[in-house]
């Protein structure tokens, strides 16, 4: 990313802004205005902060979950930002899981390993349970970047209803059924040649576009 001269500013920015496209594809304001946005304390957590903010100015109702807030100067400011906005924040997800109508996964993402630390492993075993519509930030929160859903833990047996991968699909898309979404309409050509990466074609200012998990399975198994 830093080949193309791209803040980290930016590039959660831009992240945030097509998950909440996603949303908004998946669940038209008629059909229910409150979401639950799950955030981690990373970078997959703060395209869920920079989501809920975009939301809220679409017409929703964003509740965020965000139990290990950072101290980073950027997680200050996108939390100050939807603070500003009067947007709940919510120590309680169980009950919050029962007044929403649809849920963004940005807890973990392509980057995550090793074991899911409290208080995630209640939180993901609830989002697997549950029959709301979840849509997942790049990567199912507890699924390996390679290998895709885990065999033991919390998050055994956990299939959100959609996924959007950012920049590019990642290996795990390949055992993924659900809806999938490709979002980061900023890639120049120069850089998609280099990486093997077969950009998709926006459709007018739409910044994500859908494809069938076949499609994104090849694309995966290119990166």
């Amino acid at each position: 990313m830093s080949a193309g001269a791209f803040s980290i500013d930016q590039l959660m920015e831009l992240a945030g802004l097509s998950v909440s496209q996603a949303v908004f594809k998946l669940q038209p304001l008629s059909k229910g205005k409150r979401i639950l946005v799950a955030c981690g304390p990373g970078n997959n957590g703060g395209d869920g902060l920079v989501a809920a903010r975009h939301l809220f100015h679409y017409g929703y109702q964003p509740t965020v979950y965000y139990p290990k807030q950072s101290k980073n100067d950027l997680y200050q400011r996108l939390t100050t930002q939807l603070r500003s906005l009067s947007i709940p924040f919510t120590t309680d997800f169980a009950t919050a899981l029962t007044q929403t109508d649809h849920i963004v996964d940005a807890i973990f993402g392509f980057s995550f390993s090793g074991e899911v630390r409290e208080p995630f492993p209640s939180i993901i075993s609830m989002l697997r349970d549950t029959k709301i519509p979840v849509l997942a930030v790049d990567a199912p929160s507890s699924w390996d970047i390679e290998s895709g859903p885990p065999g033991e833990g919390p998050g055994k047996g956990f299939m959100p209803t959609a996924l959007i991968s950012l920049t590019a699909p990642k290996p795990l898309v390949k055992h993924f059924t659900g809806r999938h979404f490709l979002g980061g309409r900023f890639l120049s050509p120069q850089m998609a040649d280099k990486y093997g990466l077969d950009l998709p074609n926006y459709a007018g200012i739409d910044q994500i576009v859908e494809v069938p998990v076949g499609d994104g399975e090849k694309e995966g198994e290119k990166l």
